[in-house]
């Protein structure tokens, strides 16, 4: 059973989706995430086993490579279309309940930037962490993240720029989320800010790769 959950974790490390799949090389005409997931729930092994032995490591491996840049936004992509591609055949288990999921993130681009690809990596790799993902999109004003709280309770606010000229927007949605939510978590990320700025505007936790936000996420349900 575990050289299953191996074999998973080794899939959504290297981006090997299905048998089909031409990519990565030196995986050709193997089984991917997509029948080996099957093959584990048919075997017995439990939605929550998979999620936390499979998925969660080759996600975490995937999350530190791409860290200390020894991989690239294409291959963090292919691991993420091959986690996305197990969580199809798990999804039934989060939604019955069977398997926990340890929180909910919020996360959007603030209002006034369209960019969303740091956005959607961090968002595959929260979620591949055995988080429950709420993404709002882009140009995504104050008043949608506080209705968005109110619909989930406790779930931590995640705010995404790439623009210089939309951090502003960043400290005003900030100080509206801590106004009409005073005990909210908020974490910031994006190309232009840092941790100065995070502690400028009162967010909460700052992370330059989606790794560390994942790590700072693990640290409240720890």
């Amino acid at each position: 059973m575990s050289d299953l959950l191996t074999k998973i974790s080794d899939c959504i490390e290297f981006g090997k989706i299905n048998k089909a799949a031409p990519y990565p090389p030196q995986m050709k005409d193997m089984d991917g995430t997509d029948e080996l997931t099957r093959q584990a729930l048919d075997s017995g092994i439990s939605a929550q086993r998979i999620l936390s032995e499979g998925l969660m490591p080759g996600m975490e491996k995937v999350g530190v490579k791409f860290r200390e840049n020894k991989v690239f936004v294409p291959q963090v992509l292919m691991s993420a279309k091959a986690m996305s591609t197990a969580l199809v055949h798990l999804k039934p288990y989060f939604l019955s309940g069977e398997v926990k999921q340890k929180g909910t993130l919020i996360i959007g681009t603030v209002e006034g930037d369209l960019h969303d690809i740091g956005k959607n990596l961090v968002s595959m790799m929260v979620e591949g962490n055995g988080w429950k993902v709420v993404d709002l999109g882009t140009d995504v004003s104050a008043d949608k993240f506080v209705e968005a709280l109110r619909k989930n309770e406790n779930a931590i606010i995640g705010l995404s720029a790439l623009l210089t000229t939309t951090m502003v927007n960043m400290e005003r949605i900030t100080k509206s989320i801590k106004e009409a939510m005073p005990d909210a978590k908020i974490a910031i990320g994006g190309a232009p800010v840092n941790d100065d700025f995070r502690q400028r505007i009162g967010a909460d936790a700052y992370s330059p790769d989606p790794q560390g936000l994942v790590e700072y996420l693990n640290s409240l349900v720890a």
